[in-house]
């Protein structure tokens, strides 16, 4: 026989199918490994359609959704009202826990639990333990009340949530109270005070991703001696943004309002689902009638 000739034999019916085994393996291995090292969004974290401006802007988001009390005898704060997705089918949800203000109740923001645990999340409206309580124990009862929901509620919500996917919001002295848990607690994914009051106005210590929500003519807790000064004093190392409402008092979040929700529900979902489909709502800068300034970092995916 010639070489040629036993050179061409070497690539027998045996030997290709030992070769193309061999790389077949090679594929996988590699493709395991990709997908080990994909970002944490791609492990499953997006949740619902790809948004829209009418999606975000609607009283309700894609998922139907289901409320629960909490007795007021939970420790660590006063109950409340627990709402939460029906759908089981995606995985967990991140949940949120919100403070009202001094003097109020939760029912002063309920719009605002259903709206948002409508977007895919477990939303807490908290009752504090007393009306008068300020922003420092505002904030441990929004903590309490993030930790009841992970350890304690019914597990029908309980079984729903990701332990590792936290935040809080609150307005007024909860606003204040969720800048309190946010540098308290600098594993919750984000943080959304809205109207905050606080007499402390530094806030360096924050690394929890905020978006502060203020009105233009708030005279109760000015924007130039509260939620301006509390965005500035936030390193910017830290994600954060700054939504100025058009002629907003210091109570427009007791009333439905579009352009507050839609910011509010794109941040949640940029930050606690690190889903960077809701980036375009946060960068370039939001704008319009409603919006009186807006500052941010720009997140980046």
């Amino acid at each position: 026989m010639s070489r040629e000739y036993d050179d061409v034999q070497l690539f027998t019916p045996r030997s290709c199918a030992r070769t193309l085994t061999k790389l077949a393996l090679a594929v996988s291995l590699i493709g395991g490994t990709l997908a080990a090292t994909s970002p944490a969004h791609a492990a499953g974290y997006e949740r619902g359609p790809d948004p829209t401006d009418a999606l975000l802007e609607a009283s309700r988001g894609p998922f139907a959704t289901a409320e629960t009390r909490v007795s007021a005898l939970v420790p660590g704060f006063g109950g409340g009202t627990i709402y939460y997705p029906l759908d089981t089918s995606q995985g967990t949800f991140g949940a949120i826990a919100i403070s009202p203000g001094y003097t109020a109740r939760w029912s002063s923001l309920e719009w605002l639990g259903p709206r948002i645990a409508s977007h895919g999340f477990v939303v807490i409206g908290i009752e504090t333990n007393t009306i008068y309580d300020q922003p420092d124990s505002r904030g441990r009862q929004l903590l309490a009340a993030l930790d009841y929901l992970v350890e304690d509620s019914p597990a029908t919500v309980r079984s729903r949530i990701d332990p590792n996917r936290l935040a809080v919001a609150g307005h007024s002295m909860g606003g204040g109270g969720t800048l309190e848990a946010a540098n308290s607690r600098p594993s919750l994914q984000a943080a959304v005070p809205i109207a905050p009051w606080n007499l402390q106005k530094s806030w360096s210590g924050v690394r929890v991703p905020t978006m502060i929500i203020g009105g233009e003519a708030d005279a109760i807790a000015p924007v130039l001696t509260h939620s301006k000064l509390f965005y500035d004093s936030i390193q910017a190392s830290s994600e954060k943004a700054y939504l100025e409402l058009n002629n907003a008092s210091h109570f427009f979040p007791q009333l439905p309002n579009t352009t507050m929700a839609k910011s509010m529900v794109a941040w949640l979902k940029r930050f606690v689902d690190d889903d960077t489909r809701y980036e375009q709502f946060l960068c370039p800068p939001p704008s319009g009638l409603a919006i009186s300034e807006y500052r941010d970092t720009c997140p980046s995916s």
